[in-house]
């Protein structure tokens, strides 16, 4: 069983390893590999078997944080329904949702556009009824997904106002964030203030080997008491098997000197950090489950860590090439 641990310093408890749902919600999605993984099983009921399957042994592991969002496709309904089925009581598991991005993919897999970014305050309002309909009481962490400067959502006062009652009202209120320009959008919304307060306390980041440059600034909201959870630690797919970093890079040499895949050493990477609470694993598949928990038993040196660092992109490189990934 994973240990728990105190995220930040908000009343939730997480576990080292959480598990995000961007890719057990919907029938496509950016990471690599995903046609080898899922074939053509992409129904609503067989995703939503899949999904269960996931999170089964994701529980039966110890995993204790679960992360959704309502642009996930249906991966709250999924959720809510794996919940109930499992009979798990709100807070035996704690459970962050995001708003900010409408799913508009219509389960196709040859959607123009999947979804569809909204960080005004009536799509928080329509959007947080979405998710407590479902989720109820299990709801714990609402974040805004994908906070940019450029949305102006951090400067929104209807917006903050909001998320100020939900605060009241019991939620721990965080940001997700993407993109180049992280960095500025956490220390932006750790500077925000609406009628003397801020009601942030958690920022969710992409933070990998290829794509560290949000790390200062992660370390300076953990300091100030926020929970800090990293996303993406495997790139979409580039850190993990099948990827050309599986065959030729540091990378790979570190993970067969560990005796695993390099999917874990990539998330043990993340978890070295002394300002991480939570990795998310995005696994697809128990097998991707299982492969990525392996790194609760890679201790990576200093020297190594050095030498991972060395995989490191510019930021506006790395975003680039996440643009152009296609959905599969």
């Amino acid at each position: 069983m994973l240990e728990s641990r105190p995220l930040g310093a908000t009343p939730l408890t997480v576990t080292p390893i959480g598990l995000g749902l961007a890719a057990l919600g919907r029938p496509a999605y950016i990471t690599l590999g995903r046609d080898r993984d899922l074939g053509d099983g992409r129904g609503v009921a067989e995703m939503e078997r899949r999904s269960h399957q996931v999170l089964d042994a994701a529980w039966d592991h110890g995993i204790r944080y679960l992360d959704a969002a309502r642009s996930y496709g249906r991966a709250e309904e999924f959720l809510t329904s794996w919940l109930a089925a499992r009979r798990i009581r709100p807070g035996s598991v704690t459970v962050g949702s995001k708003w900010g991005y409408r799913y508009v993919g219509d389960w196709r897999m040859d959607a123009e556009v999947h979804e569809v970014k909204d960080h005004t305050a009536p799509a928080l309002d329509a959007q947080i009824a979405e998710s407590r309909t479902l989720l109820g009481d299990h709801l714990n962490l609402y974040q805004i997904h994908s906070a940019m400067l450029d949305t102006g959502v951090l400067d929104d006062p209807e917006v903050l106002t909001r998320l100020l009652a939900l605060a009241d009202d019991g939620l721990v209120i965080g940001l997700s964030t993407s993109g180049s320009g992280q960095a500025e959008t956490v220390r932006k919304a750790m500077a925000v203030e609406i009628g003397g307060r801020n009601p942030f306390r958690c920022v969710q980041a992409t933070w990998n080997l290829l794509e560290p440059s949000a790390g200062a600034a992660l370390a300076e909201a953990h300091a100030a008491g926020w929970g800090v959870i990293v996303k993406e630690a495997v790139a979409n797919g580039r850190l993990a098997p099948g990827s050309p970093l599986g065959a030729t890079s540091e990378l790979a040499m570190v993970a067969r000197r560990h005796g695993v895949e390099i999917d874990a050493v990539a998330i043990a990477a993340a978890l070295a950090q002394p300002w991480v609470d939570v990795v998310l694993s995005g696994a697809a598949t128990v097998g991707h489950l299982d492969d990525n928990l392996h790194a609760l038993r890679v201790e990576l040196d200093d020297d190594e860590l050095d030498r991972l660092g060395l995989l490191a992109e510019t930021a506006t490189a790395y975003w680039r090439e996440r643009a152009e990934l296609p959905w599969q």
